[in-house]
């Protein structure tokens, strides 16, 4: 495995961190306490679930902090089909910022972070249903490749292949259970051999759901108080756990913090049944890697001697322990205790090391300009002997003796080389297919990220011992505010182009402005801006030159796009011709204070829609609840749309709104929409008409949205392409100013809808029915009320995924929606 990749799975003690854009916080005496008694454990267990905010943090927490064993959750998707709270962010860049909450909260819990190449593809109502769309094969070779890598001891579920209200999660129990059999069977992935060993875990045991206090513990079963209280972190492992699932805040799982007891149950499944404990039968000690116990005895020695304040007292014996550790037989074990001294040694010496650029980005090309930091803050022996920017062929062989408290700072200049390819998460690289991802190389499969894009190995010396540092470059800012301000150095494009609608809406054969971004990254003297048509469009021009740019600069143009009578909707693509090649990609970046900065290369695309549209309403008031794309659809059809604040929502009049529409979880998350309830039910009885979409039950966040009573459900149609039929043809939604017709509803993505009313008021007629196959028809998709003067509609059907999808039939709909209150 690649030096770098080590980077992605195992965080350095020395400097403690989430992840490569964070700032890094050195270790405390607790914390080199902790690693000590970690160091003297040679155990691992394994947890193993379907997304993210599925783990058990507690049991991680309770497993590394307080057995001192490696603990590691396993997600088997990234979390792309979720919904999203914090913001627009749906997909591929969901799934990226849930990744990033996930090692956000491994960095409170202390656990490791792996994946499977499975996506999320939103609710499924069965295990068979997600192991057709996954791959059973593939996903049980992914989930062998992680057991071979990690080797657990233990294998722990969160669900029973029987057991778990979602077909993914009950899915991710029957694929855990078939890959720890084959985990040991060479007849088995075969192909993994060359970079793993068979590995057999002692167990495998199911996370039973929390009971109630007082309730047996069933036959074969172990328990585990996760609520016990830890003096050296000073905080119990659920209060630890509070703030690890915290972590996940795009799905709205704020967690309290747990201060009595937790007891867990874990039922046995396979293998050695346990007795009284998790770990009965596996030997936690060096004794396993055939260690005569004096190591044991060198660590117990410095367990008892360490000092507070001057842990560098402890590095002649660590450096005894490092002896004995590169004398073992090579293996897992060995690599893993030697990363554990050394990072042990770094951080008795108090060494702080920080590789930092003058930009976070750079082209194939460029120079990079690295700063390295270095400080000793012990008194210690230590000195860089010499450290490399990899890749980039900059190398320094210049001592720096670091004098107790003395800042030592050395710059090299490097050459990005110019087949180095803008940075893209791993799993991203290649175009994938809906279920699951293509990646080239097999060794990264698995891991929670693929490494930096540029790394500084120092090679560091320590009392004499040699120890090698790896660690990320990055850009540093000072924010007046929160201060140091760090995000990863990555590797981009010249320039990044971009459109400023992602959908364009051509209801005629009249021609439409289209506008295209584009952002210098380096200066430059002239380039080619064009767009590439499907068959049928044409533009006008064929082509915008852009001419002397600076760094950092903006341009837009314009583009008169016209379809031809025959045209049919596709998509449009933007590119650049540059420096004698051609820029097709723009950047979409997530920036959110609990993560590190995201940025995702993404084609510059847009769809263009020619359909046979019309929209009567005219200005439109818009309640964004956790964000979604639905005002800008409306924009697009020609709407006025005015996104109204908790103020307006309070004071403002809404005489002049032909329609107000209700995002998406709204009423979950903007309180003040509550307070305004009488008013919306006022607006509807004079004559105006509310759309409210999709909210969730929580904490009764639904209850009395409407004027009349509406209980919503949680029931959902997940498949996509599920009959949908339209129930009274004659109404006016289903005929003006749009006649619906069955084939506006092919073509949706993802699924119809979630949340669907359960019951309803007589005043509400459902509009359409649709069900997964073997369910009965859900009628509460679509509810229309005439209520005085005015309307109101409930809609559970997925607006927010089809409009930003350029779905044509959702567009349609949606028009007649907001058109009900005009003439």
């Amino acid at each position: 495995m690649p030096r770098v990749l080590l980077l992605s799975v195992l965080l350095p003690l020395a400097v403690v961190s989430g992840a490569f854009g964070q700032s890094p916080r050195p270790s405390s005496a607790s914390d080199i306490r902790e690693s000590i008694d970690r160091l003297a454990t040679v155990g691992s267990v394994l947890y193993v679930a379907a997304h993210p905010d599925d783990e058990n943090t507690a049991f991680l927490a309770a497993m590394v902090h307080g057995r001192n064993v490696r603990a590691a959750y396993l997600s088997i998707t990234r979390g792309e089909g979720g919904q999203n709270l914090i913001g627009p962010e749906q997909g591929d860049l969901l799934g990226m910022i849930r990744t990033q909450e996930l090692l956000a909260a491994r960095s409170v819990d202390g656990g490791e972070q792996s994946f499977t190449r499975a996506i999320d593809f939103g609710y499924s109502k069965t295990t068979e249903e997600t192991l057709r769309f996954w791959g059973r094969e593939e996903i049980v070779g992914d989930l062998v490749r992680v057991i071979r890598r990690f080797r657990p001891d233990v294998v722990v579920t969160r669900f029973t292949p029987e057991l778990g209200g979602h077909g993914n999660h009950t899915a991710s129990a029957a694929l855990t259970a078939e890959a720890v059999r084959a985990a040991g069977d060479a007849s088995r992935f075969p192909e993994q051999l060359t970079d793993h060993t068979l590995w057999s875990p002692r167990r495998l045991v199911w996370n039973v759901f929390r009971q109630g206090t007082g309730d047996a513990v069933p036959a074969g079963a172990v328990t585990e108080d996760l609520g016990s209280f830890d003096p050296v972190i000073g905080r119990s492992y659920t209060e630890l756990a509070g703030e690890a699932r915290t972590m996940h805040k795009s799905q709205g799982f704020g967690a309290v913090q747990n201060r009595s007891s937790a007891v867990n149950v874990f039922q046995h499944v396979w293998g050695d049944s346990a007795r009284a404990d998790l770990f009965d039968g596996v030997d936690l000690t060096w004794r396993r890697l055939g260690d005569d116990g004096s190591t044991q005895k060198l660590i117990d020695s410095m367990r008892a001697a360490f000092d507070d304040r001057r842990p560098g007292r402890s590095i002649p014996i660590l450096l005894s322990i490092r002896a004995k550790v590169v004398d073992l037989p090579d293996g897992m074990w060995k690599n893993r205790k030697l990363s554990e001294v050394d990072d042990l040694i770094v951080a008795c010496a108090g060494v702080w090391l920080d590789a930092l650029a003058p930009r976070s980005s750079v082209v194939a090309g460029d120079s990079l300009l690295v700063t390295l930091t270095a400080v000793n803050r012990s008194d210690v022996s230590v000195r860089v002997r010499s450290w490399t920017v990899e890749g980039t062929g900059a190398r320094s062989d210049a001592p720096l003796v670091l004098e107790p408290l003395v800042q030592k700072v050395s710059t090299l200049a490097g050459l990005v080389p110019s087949s180095k390819v803008a940075t893209q998460p791993y799993w991203l690289r290649s175009e994938h297919e809906a279920f699951r991802y293509t990646i080239a190389d097999p060794r990264l499969i698995g891991l929670a990220e693929g490494g930096p894009a540029f790394s500084v190995s120092v090679d560091l010396e320590v009392s004499g011992v040699r120890v090698e540092r790896v660690i990320p470059v990055r850009h540093r800012r000072i924010d007046p505010v929160d201060g140091e301000v760090y995000r990863p150095v990555i590797t981009t494009t010249p320039v990044h182009v971009s459109f400023t609608e992602p959908v364009h809406v051509f209801p005629s054969q009249a021609s439409r402005t289209v506008t295209v971004l584009v952002k210098t990254v380096r200066a430059g003297a002239t380039a080619s801006v064009r767009l590439e048509l499907p068959e049928g469009w044409t533009s006008l021009p064929v082509a915008r030159t852009m001419d002397q740019w600076n760094v950092d600069e903006v341009r837009s143009f314009t583009f008169e796009v016209r379809p031809s009578r025959s045209a049919k909707s596709g998509v449009a693509r933007a590119t650049v011709e540059i420096e004698g090649r051609r820029v097709g990609v723009g950047v979409v970046e997530a920036a959110y204070d609990h993560i590190p900065h995201q940025t995702l290369h993404v084609p510059a695309m847009a769809r263009l829609l020619s359909i046979p549209v019309a929209v009567r309403a005219a200005s439109i008031g818009y309640v964004m609840g956790a964000g979604d794309d639905v005002a800008e659809g409306l924009r697009r059809l020609g709407c006025r749309v005015e996104l109204l604040t908790d103020e307006a929502l309070g004071t403002a009049g809404w005489s002049s709104y032909d329609a107000i529409v209700v995002g998406v979880r709204a009423f979950n998350t903007r309180p003040a929409l509550r307070v305004a309830k009488r008013r919306f039910d006022e607006y509807v009885r004079n004559g105006g008409t509310v759309i409210v979409q999709y909210q969730t039950t929580a904490r009764g966040e639904s209850d009395d949205i409407a004027p009349v009573p509406l209980v919503i459900g949680r029931e959902r149609v997940t498949e996509e392409d599920a009959p949908m039929e339209i129930l009274d043809p004659r109404h006016r939604v289903m005929n003006a100013p749009n006649r619906i017709v069955p084939q506006d509803l092919d073509g949706w993505v993802q699924e119809r809808g979630l949340y669907y009313a359960s019951s309803w008021d007589g005043t509400f007629i459902p509009l359409l029915s649709a069900n997964d196959a073997g369910e009965p028809p859900r009628k509460g998709g679509l509810l229309v009320a005439k209520i005085g003067r005015g309307h109101f509609v409930y809609t559970g059907l997925s607006f927010f995924r089809q409009i930003p999808a350029g779905v044509p039939g959702a567009y349609r709909l949606l028009a007649n929606l907001v058109s009900l209150g005009r003439p």
